[in-house]
């Protein structure tokens, strides 16, 4: 009852890692396979292959693979610009020739006489999958860390990027600087920092230059694009009613309640 299940859902899965445009939705699918897969483990009372699926292929390599396109980015338009010329035509080739060779070998497949859960996980199930990996294909095993080993050293190595130009210092920063603002008119200094010279401190008021003007620098671009600025030369107009304010002589209008054409 539970293969007829998870298969569906299985497959409909493995569909959608095809078919979706976004690689973290990709991956979340791919996590819903080897779930799938662990309670396969589970059923077929396989518990040391349920535990590793869960914890070695789910919970730590498909977790990372998930943590990574979610840190770094992947841009759906990247994957329709090919690198390398005709490469979309090999991968067809090439895919449907790995589907012929499969189809023959599987037509090939002689079966031998099915052996009961019970004598294959005869003496425990961890017992005897340890006996197996251990002595009849130990040499397998090893390779095959070995090749891991070399895959994530290799890995390592290609993503290391030698320096092409040295470390840039202070003095050079401040010399760049100096360049940009002679050349190209960029300021000289720091960005003014939200609410300086405002009477408030929120990020979305402007900063006030000496001259009393908003610095359209301290201000989010993203803040400017929604329109949710304040205006903070309509907040630093009212003097006189910001000090009987704080005198405690009238209540406090909070800033919300400006009409919409009072904010920038």
């Amino acid at each position: 009852m539970t293969f007829w299940i998870l298969a569906p859902v299985m497959v409909l899965a493995a569909l959608g890692i095809l078919f979706v445009r976004k690689a973290v939705h990709a991956a979340l699918l791919l996590a819903v396979v080897m779930i799938s897969l662990a309670m396969l483990y589970a059923v077929l009372d396989a518990p040391f292959l349920f535990a590793v699926q869960i914890i070695v292929y789910t919970g730590a390599i498909l977790m990372l693979f998930l943590f990574v396109v979610m840190l770094v980015g992947v841009d759906a338009s990247d994957s329709v610009v090919e690198t390398i010329r005709g490469q979309r035509l090999l991968a067809t080739v090439g895919g449907l020739l790995l589907g012929l060779v499969l189809v023959v070998g599987l037509s090939q497949l002689a079966l031998g006489t099915v052996v009961g859960l019970d004598d294959a996980n005869k003496g425990g199930n961890v017992p005897a999958v340890a006996d197996i990996l251990f002595s009849r294909y130990v040499f397998a095993f090893e390779t095959t860390s070995a090749l891991l080993i070399t895959a994530a050293v290799g890995a390592m190595v290609l993503a290391h990027r030698e320096r092409l130009v040295p470390k840039p210092t202070q003095a050079m920063l401040a010399d760049q600087r100096v360049r940009d603002y002679a050349e190209h008119g960029l300021h000289l200094g720091a960005l003014p920092p939200p609410g300086v010279y405002a009477r408030h401190n929120a990020v979305d008021t402007p900063a006030l230059l000496p001259d009393g003007t908003p610095a359209e620098a301290s201000v989010s671009r993203v803040l400017a694009a929604r329109g949710t600025v304040r205006s903070a030369p309509a907040m630093a107009d009212d003097v006189q009613g910001v000090e009987r304010q704080l005198a405690g002589d009238q209540p406090v209008n909070r800033v919300d309640d400006e009409p919409e054409g009072d904010r920038s």
